[in-house]
């Protein structure tokens, strides 16, 4: 497939396309404007003066939804920290709002501005790069829109791929696409990889200078003040706590059953559960906070949400008392990981579980806590290996054999020492990826 062919394809799904984000729009709620004049690039208004007096300074960066959104902090706060000004595109309103989140007073600044990235067709990211006019752009991990890449080309804007990935699978769909991705790839000014098996892919997929960077989630700016104060919460409450963060469809209801097996396998013995161990249990979309609960619920597991003990005051006593007979704390918020991690003996890490390729794991090694992973970690599989390697991680096959493994590690501090140990080691030997790509970039400019 040709570019041409690309862009009379996309033209003729246009309708069901539409149809598709607007269903997946309200199941997650928020302001998509799946409809709007910005999704096709028709602003009807003054570009935002994000130049101040040196408007060749402005460096856009997509990120299309949460996880990217996450990489892209510290890439986006070194740019800001050397002067550049940003424009930051997404594709998702969860990828927007974690924008917002992190960046509220840079935008109220005047210093970074979000926008929905254009859907790709030719005249829409045309008038895209017009409008705003950027003297560099980069792209987070594996979005590339073809008709995107050839217009930043034509306009003589370099691209660049940063903490860039692909697996087996991504690489042998690129290949089955033609020419149209081969040359997307090839006009890349830089693409810079998170290992050498993503650049090997990178190159077989038509991607030329190629260079090994790293990954920038182990660049991560963890909030003192919120580990400051997960970590108080969980001392105060006299109970050890398990995170079971990030879990994806279909995870929660699977560990919702392994702790209703052990709190019964528990009991039989003689013991509460309950009166030792809190579980946090922490979907990785908000779209699904309300279904984890109805399935608590419907379990008979007694929960406190997070929301419920901010309204409380957080770490008061009041809040406290909240926990005291419960056994999951449900984390129905976000950008608050750290809060979780900090408070945590032992992390349980979801998206692994089913066939989702994994989630990140690195904040909760970089906070020195153990970790478990199921066996469907594809999007991080150099990560998961090398963490392995380094003792930070272990692999198990369910969600009921995590849930028991983690009640063992509970029992053996010196274990949970070590592998805490090697974990912080190990994302401190891998730091570095941003500085890399941003030494690349001031090097276009």
């Amino acid at each position: 497939m040709n570019r041409f062919l690309y862009t009379l394809v996309i033209r003729l799904l246009t309708p069901g396309l539409l149809i598709w984000m607007a269903l997946r729009a309200r199941r997650a709620g928020g302001d998509w404007g799946v409809c709007s004049g910005e999704r096709f690039a028709w602003y009807g208004r003054a570009a935002p003066n994000l130049g101040g007096s040196d408007a060749g300074a402005l460096i856009w960066i997509h990120a299309v939804s949460l996880g990217e959104t996450r990489a892209a902090q510290p890439l986006v706060r070194a740019l800001l920290d050397k002067g550049h000004r940003i424009l930051f595109t997404h594709m998702t309103v969860t990828g927007r709002d974690e924008g917002q989140r992190a960046f509220g007073a840079e935008i109220a600044q005047g210093r970074v501005a979000q926008a929905w990235l254009p859907y790709d067709f030719p005249g829409a990211v045309r008038r895209f790069l017009a409008y705003y006019q950027p003297r560099a752009g980069v792209l987070i991990e594996r979005e590339i829109w073809p008709n995107l890449v050839h217009a930043a080309y034509c306009a003589q804007i370099p691209l660049v791929l940063a903490s860039a990935r692909m697996s087996d699978a991504a690489l042998r769909q690129s290949l089955r696409s033609g020419s149209v991705m081969r040359e997307a790839y090839g006009r890349f000014s830089g693409v810079y990889a998170q290992s050498l098996q993503d650049a090997q892919r990178l190159e077989q997929a038509g991607a030329a200078a190629v260079r090994v960077s790293g990954n920038f989630k182990f660049d991560i700016h963890l909030d003192a003040e919120k580990v400051a104060r997960g970590s108080a919460f969980a001392a105060r409450l006299g109970r050890k706590v398990i995170a079971i963060a990030s879990t994806r469809e279909g995870e929660d209801a699977l560990f919702i059953a392994a702790l209703q097996h052990q709190i019964s396998r528990a009991r039989a013995q003689g013991n509460e559960l309950v009166e030792h161990v809190l579980f946090y249990l922490i979907p990785r979309h908000p779209v699904r906070f309300d279904e984890a609960a109805a399935q608590l619920d419907a379990a008979g597991l007694a929960y406190v949400r997070r929301t419920h003990l901010l309204a409380l005051g957080d770490d008061s006593s009041t809040a406290l008392h909240a926990c005291q007979d419960v056994c999951v704390l449900l984390g129905d918020t976000l950008g608050e990981m750290p809060w979780y991690y900090a408070g945590s003996q032992i992390a349980i890490v979801g998206g692994s579980f089913e066939p989702l390729g994994g989630q990140n794991f690195i904040e909760a090694s970089a906070l020195g806590v153990p970790v478990l992973v199921g066996m469907h970690t594809q999007h991080f599989e150099q990560a998961v290996f090398d963490a392995s390697q380094a003792g930070a991680i272990e692999r198990v096959a369910s969600p009921h054999e995590a849930v028991q493994r983690a009640l063992q590690w509970l029992d053996d501090p010196s274990h949970r020492t070590r592998m805490g140990a090697a974990g912080e080691y190990w994302v401190q030997q891998h730091m570095g990826a941003v500085e890399r790509v941003v030494d690349g970039l001031e090097g276009l400019l």
